[in-house]
């Protein structure tokens, strides 16, 4: 529409001529490239914060698939996803930006509902088995598009990253107007539908993470801990209708070779989890709404699992036994992203180089100092190569002088969140809230200052 009202303006002289000329050729106007060189520089730490905030929060609003809504799965057109790939779990994570911007006033509250609402509408109609959506979807279509050879069906972990991003909007958008209620409704709807217990293949005390019309169960995937799915066990305690027991977690998560850990490392001690703790996302995706403050069971103290998980690789940059350039205690951060070798878990035991800034940054309620040193080096030192129009890029490697050109929803989103529950609690307040949260909570045995309302 801009573009025919700017031609009609650019035409308006001739054709109100008496004798109208020939409107003259113009060459095609290029659009202006970001330019990071222009980035502001003179800012506080708040200020910085909100920047980056914002900026990362437009991969969800301005790069947002045009018919669904939802996060694309990455800005660049790799490994043959084609165009109109939108991520179910990334669209969680899209959410929560959305409320944040909300929250901030960056787009209206009536912008962010009616945003979200749309999302939900288009996966009412979208692929889904047994109320369990894929990883990846057609933004167009609804239509599953197969993440792996056998990966053409539900994914219970994807699935429940995208109910806690709607569940924190449930909480949030409270207001007795249409679109707010209208998005309740049809968000609780979802919430109830989704069949969790199905994901025990039959009643055993696990959680499979796939199941697909066309291949059954036969990717076999228990979902043991220690790694991103908590969440999956917390809300799969949760649901209202399709509920799992106590034993399911506890016979089906709390077990596996690298749950407990109990050593230490840099003279650190690390609860759970893998030798030197693994990519930094394992404290990221799940904790966006659970809040790990006062977060206990009978398996560990979850602040202090976090808190020392995010140590431990900090720790390991500054050492950097690996001799890297670029490491160091102003740029550190191992986690899953973009790399010059492709998409790879970085941590301390998968040590490629690749510092990703999504791993530090949304670190910040864990390692403040350490995390605002980091983002003013990303910021301020190298800038000119990493900070783009989506926030920073995902990945980039001094040591080979490599800088990703891409953006990934999953990466993008974590930062947004997890920096304003550091300053405000907000995403954690909203998902706490949830009656049906704590009730999951108290189930499996959790010890929270919310459990106890």
């Amino acid at each position: 529409m801009s573009a025919k009202i700017t031609l009609l303006f650019l035409l308006l002289p001739g054709l109100l001529q008496a004798q109208p000329k020939p409107a003259p050729k113009k060459a095609p106007t290029k659009t202006v490239a970001f330019d990071p060189r222009q980035r502001p520089r003179n800012l506080t730490d708040d200020q910085l914060l909100d920047l980056v905030q914002r900026q990362t929060f437009r991969y969800f609003w301005d790069f947002g698939h045009p018919v669904s809504g939802m996060a694309r799965e990455r800005s660049n057109a790799a490994y043959d996803y084609g165009n109109e790939v939108v991520t179910t779990g990334g669209t969680g994570f899209g959410i929560m930006a959305i409320i944040v911007a909300a929250d901030r006033k960056w787009i209206t509250r009536e912008q962010a509902a009616t945003r979200i609402y749309k999302m939900v509408r288009f996966l009412e109609k979208a692929d889904q088995f047994h109320g369990v959506f894929p990883h990846w979807l057609n933004g167009a279509t609804g239509k599953v598009i197969r993440f792996g050879a056998k990966d053409d069906g539900g994914d219970i972990v994807e699935t429940s990253f995208l109910m806690e991003g709607l569940i924190c909007a449930r909480q949030y958008f409270t207001a007795e107007t249409p679109v707010e209620r209208d998005l309740r409704n049809h968000i609780g709807w979802m919430w109830e539908n989704v069949e969790w217990n199905w994901q025990t293949q039959g009643g055993q005390n696990v959680l499979y993470w796939h199941w697909s019309p066309n291949n059954g169960w036969s990717m076999n995937h228990q979902i043991h801990g220690w790694n991103e799915g908590l969440i999956t066990y917390v809300l799969a305690a949760s649901s209202p209708k399709y509920a799992i027991d106590r034993p399911v977690y506890d016979q089906g998560w709390a077990v596996g070779p690298e749950f407990k850990n109990g050593r230490e490392y840099y003279g650190i001690k690390l609860p759970l989890g893998p030798d030197l703790g693994g990519p930094l996302f394992f404290t990221h995706y799940s904790f966006l709404g659970l809040n790990p403050h006062g977060l206990k069971d009978p398996h560990a103290d979850y602040w202090q699992q976090n808190q020392n998980h995010t140590l431990i690789n900090y720790a390991y940059c500054v050492d950097n036994p690996r001799k890297f350039k670029g490491y160091g205690p102003n740029s550190w951060g191992l986690t899953a992203s973009d790399s010059y070798q492709g998409y790879a878990a970085h941590n301390p035991r998968e040590d490629l180089s690749v510092i990703s800034p999504t791993a530090a940054l949304s670190a910040f309620p864990y390692t403040p100092e350490q995390s605002m040193r980091a983002l003013k080096h990303f910021y301020f030192d190298l800038g000119d190569k990493i900070w783009g129009e989506y926030g920073f890029v995902d990945g980039f490697s001094e040591q080979q002088n490599w800088y990703a050109k891409s953006y990934l929803a999953i990466d993008q989103g974590p930062i947004v969140g997890m920096i304003e529950n550091y300053r405000t609690g907000l995403l954690w307040k909203l998902f706490m809230s949830s009656p049906d949260v704590r009730r999951g909570l108290g189930k499996l045995g959790f010890e929270s200052a919310a459990v106890k309302k």
